[in-house]
């Protein structure tokens, strides 16, 4: 029996772990195949003196997309995700390539992690593209994983409360039947030194705290998606897939911390361990 099969669209950086280059190791250490298509190819991430590479040209892209039909990739794949995209050509024709990938297969499901911006840096795309993520791919997500930042930004107040996060959830016009993970969350009844991702779906909501660490990296957003995708692909329930996700990313993000690196790490023995347990 084949394995499941995931089509991953984001970023790809030669040094260090953000989009595909921290979701994809994951999710094939889970036992999924994964097609990883690049948004963007970096040499790095921008918090370092120098960044080299570029977005992919949208024509560039969009063969890539089509190389990807005549290997029959959407037809069989059970998810689908998107995160950082590096132009509105390239968030359109992305958005084009999920509305014809669900209509060939009914199956298939679309995570969205419409990667925006964060409480520290703030915006750190064109507002457009922001605009493509709300209008066009979030609406046509089965599940999304927007930080507190982005859904706020997204939906326009803060996000401060649980009724806030219902309200965001409502405004984000999402597909009948489909279910957010707000992450990231520090609300006002949020215990001391947490934080949390909250699961907003037809089944109601359920709240995952997990402690918070002293540290902020790029690329936690990225691997938390490719976790939660790693234990849906693997059978668990939601609530477990989140549960495991915010666990694994928190030891990468220890480990990170120890060794002074400046993005999250995917080396830390018992956290590769975890990943063929799923």
């Amino acid at each position: 029996m084949k394995p499941p099969l995931v089509i991953s669209i984001q970023s790809q950086v030669v040094h260090g772990h953000v989009g595909n280059s921290a979701a994809v190791f994951p999710m094939q250490a889970a036992g999924l195949e994964v097609a990883a298509i690049p948004t963007v190819i970096f040499s790095n991430t921008p918090d370092y003196p120098t960044l080299r590479g570029a977005p992919l040209p949208p024509d560039l892209f969009a063969d890539l997309l089509l190389g990807a039909w005549e290997r029959g990739l959407p037809q069989r794949a059970e998810w689908l995700m998107t995160g950082y995209i590096g132009s509105v050509e390239v968030a359109l024709l992305a958005a084009d390539f999920v509305v014809r990938a669900k209509a060939a297969n009914p199956a298939l499901r679309y995570l969205c992690d419409p990667v925006m911006g964060d409480h520290g840096p703030g915006l750190y795309v064109p507002a457009e593209l922001a605009e493509v993520m709300r209008d066009r791919l979030l609406p046509l997500a089965d599940l999304a994983t927007p930080n507190s930042f982005e859904l706020g930004h997204l939906t326009g107040p803060a996000i401060l409360g649980m009724g806030d996060l219902h309200t965001a959830a409502a405004a984000l016009r999402m597909a009948p039947g489909a279910t957010l993970i707000a992450t990231g969350c520090v609300l006002d009844d949020t215990a001391p030194d947490h934080l949390e991702s909250v699961i907003l779906g037809p089944g109601g909501a359920t709240r995952h705290p997990i402690r918070r660490l002293p540290v902020a990296l790029p690329g936690t957003g990225d691997l938390f998606a490719g976790l939660v995708i790693a234990s849906l692909g693997r059978g668990r329930s939601l609530q477990q897939a989140v549960d495991a996700a915010q666990q694994l990313t928190s030891v990468a993000l220890a480990h990170a911390e120890r060794i002074g690196a400046q993005e999250v790490v995917l080396s830390e023995p018992g956290f590769r361990a975890a990943l063929l347990t799923l």
